[in-house]
């Protein structure tokens, strides 16, 4: 039954009581009964359409996920084949060849002897996995005391209770408290505002990952489990790694027996011009977390890939992982994921990335002449823009001034004047920009000239 009688009030056009039923993520719900979110009818290349007809570039490749872009009909096809054959079945002690298959490709994409691969439905379902999978891993291997988790400051990892936990981010936490209990901080890789070595950037990153040894070591060592980063960490605004950090991380947590997981739901899938972002940073993880751009959004699917070192306890004899999800390697989201990655290969995806991530560096990098800009910084198709109240001092806006500079009037305008973005203030106020991997230059331009204009806007509003 529905809430309202009222019709759309245009044709093909949706007002505030056609939305009435849906119940929007992270979103201020109240503030749609006047007025009706944004509806998207469309999609092409790197382009989106609204139920009006305006278009808008896809500055977020919808959430980080449309890699390959809109309107691909080799893979709405592909989707379409797999559901006239086998639309579902389980992997719950069954096997079907579209999951076979994908997980043989993702495994040989994968670094060192990452070869197993549990598949889930999405990005959080695929950390949860991870962190059941290390405490059940150190459980047989004789040392179950071993549960705890290192993350970072600010860094999101997923809304189920075990992700939220291992989130650095108060805010989303306290409204569902108490939480899954071991999860602990250590400070992120922002060297914009590093408390130590801003200026020397290999020694803020081994600074940066020593405190994850003192955090191992304050926990205990033979308390922690696993420590959970992204390559590049999305929340913040795009934080890359320093100089050696990885290989200092991967140090500590062979010293301690702590398992290293990648948390790639954003970076995997070309995101930052390799399959899998580890290969980029020059480190091998125990695990790695994938989801979203796997299947470029047509289909979803999430993954947790495990060593060979993490699954040989579970090949022991009478030994079961309790745990799994109905949708896990869903057949159809399975042939999806196949060729999306065919499309990858068939067209160096990657490589565009590797090949343009400079242009792109520097079209974003022209933003510092603005009195707002303090930082650009990310990686591959993935940026950060901070905004700052004074360049010179870094200092940045109080929470009554970010939420009038962002929700008031930025993410508006920036919509308004069509790039679709995030502006965000988990951590200091940025603007967030992952573009498809499509992207060429005449995006990168389009995405800079419409920042400055809006940018420029906004600062004289200040």
């Amino acid at each position: 039954m529905t809430t309202t009688e009222q019709p759309v009030t245009e044709p093909g056009h949706y007002g505030p009581a056609d939305v009435d039923n849906l119940w929007l993520h992270f979103s201020r719900m109240g503030g749609y009964a006047q007025q009706a979110p944004p509806v998207i009818v469309k999609g092409e290349g790197c382009y989106i359409w609204d139920d009006r007809g305006r278009r808008y570039l896809d500055g977020l490749a919808g959430l980080f996920v449309v890699q390959a872009g809109h309107g691909r009909r080799e893979l709405a096809q592909a989707a379409a084949k797999q559901a006239e054959q086998l639309a579902f079945f389980p992997i719950w002690s069954y096997a079907h060849p579209s999951a076979i298959e994908l997980s043989q490709r993702l495994a040989a994409a994968a670094p060192g002897d990452l070869n197993r691969v549990f598949f889930t439905t999405g990005g959080g379902e695929a950390v949860e996995t991870a962190w059941k999978a290390a405490k059940q891993y150190f459980k047989l291997i004789g040392k179950p005391a071993k549960h705890k988790v290192i993350s970072r400051a600010i860094a999101y990892h997923g809304t189920t209770q075990g992700a939220l936990s291992i989130t650095g981010l108060p805010a989303l936490k306290q409204d569902f408290e108490p939480l899954v209990p071991g999860a602990f901080r250590a400070p992120n890789t922002n060297i914009y505002r590093a408390p130590y070595f801003g200026d020397d950037p290999k020694a803020f990153g081994q600074w940066a990952a020593d405190q994850i040894e003192q955090a191992i070591l304050f926990e205990g060592p033979d308390t922690v489990a696993a420590v959970f980063l992204e390559p590049v960490q999305n929340a913040g605004g795009c934080f890359p790694p320093p100089p050696g950090y990885f290989d200092r991380v991967r140090e500590i947590c062979d010293r301690h027996d702590v398992l290293l997981v990648s948390d790639e739901v954003i970076c995997a899938f070309g995101r930052l011009g390799t399959t899998f972002a580890c290969e980029k940073f020059g480190y091998v993880p125990d695990m790695i977390t994938c989801a979203k751009g796997m299947t470029s959004g047509y289909s979803p699917i999430g993954a947790m890939i495990a060593s060979d070192k993490v699954m040989e306890p579970f090949l022991r004899p009478g030994v079961t992982f309790p745990h799994g999800y109905t949708f896990g390697g869903h057949p159809v989201s399975a042939a999806v994921g196949l060729a999306n990655l065919d499309v990858f290969e068939r067209e160096g995806l990657n490589q565009h990335v590797l090949d343009t991530e400079h242009d792109f560096r520097r079209t974003l990098e022209k933003l510092h002449d603005l009195p707002i800009v303090g930082d650009v910084r990310g990686d591959g198709f993935f940026y950060g823009i901070e905004l700052v109240k004074d360049k010179a001092t870094k200092e940045t806006f109080d929470d009554v001034e970010s939420e009038r500079l962002l929700r008031g009037f930025l993410s508006g305008a920036l919509f308004d004047a069509g790039l679709y973005c995030r502006a965000d203030d988990r951590g200091d106020p940025v603007v967030q920009l992952a573009p498809p991997l499509t992207a060429g230059q005449a995006e990168f331009d389009l995405i800079e000239q419409t920042l400055r204009s809006v940018l420029t806007e906004a600062w004289a509003r200040l």
